[in-house]
């Protein structure tokens, strides 16, 4: 599962484009939505449920950033943290999920969710593990 805070400053076209690399490395998503302008994250949930997105793949919640952010941070289940959303508590959150070896992508000062996205928001949330098969038996 990943946390993802949403870019409070592009509440529809940054929703979309911090939760698309999520779910397109498999992985489920758990999303705080720009605390000033929530409709358009409640909007897309609407969507979502009524699409072929499997149930549970996207889950949006609303309300405080600061009461929803630190749960999230540190809980155990949650394998990787995007903090795009975070603004000054990027830190302190960042420290909460070193308690659980939580994977961080950090924010970067501006974002421009307009242009080409490139690799850079998918890598982090991949997984690479090696299989090892027997040969000849």
């Amino acid at each position: 599962m990943v946390a993802v805070l949403a870019p409070p400053k592009s509440p529809l076209l940054g929703l979309v484009s911090v939760i698309a690399p999520v779910i397109a490395t498999g992985n489920t998503a758990v999303v705080v939505a720009s605390e000033p302008h929530p409709l358009p994250a409640v909007t897309l949930a609407e969507a979502l449920a009524t699409s072929d997105l499997p149930g549970g793949v996207v889950n949006i919640l609303t309300g405080r950033l600061a009461e929803l952010a630190p749960p999230l941070a540190s809980h155990a289940d949650v394998n990787a943290l995007d903090l795009v959303g975070a603004g000054e508590r990027a830190a302190e959150l960042e420290a909460a999920a070193a308690t659980t070896l939580t994977r961080v992508l950090r924010p970067r000062p501006s974002t421009d969710w307009a242009a080409a996205p490139g690799l850079s928001r998918i890598t982090p949330f991949l997984e690479t593990k090696t299989v090892w098969h027997p040969v000849g038996i």
